[in-house]
């Protein structure tokens, strides 16, 4: 009975240790918060997108560290409140092990202070207002994407070559519109002292109807017009300037004019000439690791991908590899793995800067066109200006935090 017995044991722990390396360990958790209702989400599917690509690929080859990346998405509906809810959501029900998204900077800030509270990493991959890794940043942020003083700054040097000295605002009364009108202007003064502003024009978030404001902005008679509107503005501020020629009658920089994001639903009825940034174009740069990166993202989706899959899948690629590096999924040792990270990317290497956790992309400047084989307007005369020449200065990050 006693032998029989024994066998029983050891044949069951033989069981169990032979099952052991079958058993996967406990995933990486990552909740996204976007808003995918409405023009927003022209942008930010692409960057759920581009993550579920890149993470696929990692999971297919054993995971990090034996673990797979797994992710749930919450949408915002592009209200702060909203979002707020869901990481709080995410962080107390579903445990995630980080944060990432959101397309709305306001959004973006309130999550950075739930999780600088509860030591949960975020990693901004739209948000674009520079107080999230500047005035704003903490230890447990980290941007994805450029931001307003980055956009900012390429665009002036950009406007400093023009003929143009009288200028006007038009914008999103909320933070991402005052960040890049601000970045802008700020930054051309410098470069170009003998600058005029003329006034400003702001209009909500959402607004239906530009004409009114269009019409007020040409009364002026500015030589120049930066218009400072994103997520729910973009395409349809560019609408509205070809239905009023507005376009034809004052030149105007926007940032991500020149994005597909912004310019594949307005089809050939977008605005030629206007002046436009943005971090990534399918067909620019031409080098063999982009056209690999279209090649995978259209097979995958049927659709060539946008700046958000840029985003998307850098932000995949830092995880992974910052978790690799740290050997352990333990958050303060991922962050120190993150801070001063470098990943390949389809637009080349890319590197967070340790002291504000701020990927220094590159910015690609260029102007609406209508180009043949293509039913949308794209980028000409794409000018490249490297992450390192657009990145704010850490002493004037350290000035605006009070250091």
């Amino acid at each position: 009975m006693k032998r029989s017995f024994w066998m029983v044991v050891c044949g069951m722990l033989l069981v169990v240790l032979t099952a052991a390396p079958l058993i996967a360990a406990d995933p990486i958790k990552v909740g996204i918060v976007d808003c995918y209702t409405g023009p927003p989400s022209t942008y930010t599917n692409d960057v759920r997108d581009a993550f579920q690509l890149a993470t696929d690929k990692i999971n297919a080859k054993g995971g990090v560290l034996g673990r797979k990346i797994e992710f749930t998405t919450r949408d915002s509906k592009f209200k702060v409140d909203l979002g707020l809810s869901a990481a709080k959501e995410l962080i107390m029900r579903e445990k995630v092990n980080l944060l990432m998204g959101t397309i709305n900077s306001a959004e973006a800030l309130a999550i950075s202070d739930l999780c600088k509270t509860e030591k949960i990493p975020l990693l901004v991959t739209f948000s674009k207002s520079d107080a999230i890794t500047g005035e704003k940043g903490h230890r447990y942020v980290f941007s994805m994407n450029e931001n307003t003083s980055m956009a900012g700054k390429a665009a002036a040097v950009a406007l400093s070559k023009k003929p143009y000295t009288k200028y006007w605002i038009g914008g999103d009364d909320y933070e991402y519109g005052h960040a890049i009108a601000d970045g802008v202007w700020q930054n051309l003064k410098k470069l170009k002292p003998g600058v005029e502003l003329l006034g400003q024009t702001w209009w909500k978030v959402g607004e239906s109807d530009f004409t009114p404001y269009i019409t007020a902005m040409l009364s002026a008679t500015p030589d120049a017009v930066i218009i400072a509107t994103g997520g729910k503005n973009c395409v349809p501020f560019l609408k509205a300037a070809e239905t009023t020629g507005f376009n034809k009658r004052v030149p105007f920089y926007m940032h991500t004019a020149t994005e597909l994001s912004t310019l594949q639903p307005l089809g050939l009825d977008a605005p030629e000439g206007v002046l436009g940034t943005s971090n990534y174009f399918f067909y620019y740069p031409e080098t063999p690791e982009n056209k690999e990166f279209v090649k995978e993202f259209q097979q995958a989706f049927g659709r060539p991908p946008k700046v958000g899959a840029l985003y998307g899948y850098i932000t995949a690629a830092f995880i992974a590899k910052a978790y690799e590096k740290a050997g352990t999924i333990d958050t303060e040792k991922f962050i120190d793995a993150l801070e001063g990270m470098t990943v390949d990317s389809p637009v080349g290497k890319l590197t967070i800067r340790p002291f504000d956790h701020q990927v220094m992309l590159p910015m690609f400047m260029g102007v609406t066109q209508k180009a043949p084989g293509y039913d949308f307007l794209i980028a000409s005369d794409i000018v490249t200006i490297s992450g390192e020449d657009v990145m704010p200065a850490i002493e004037e990050i350290k000035k605006a935090r009070g250091q």
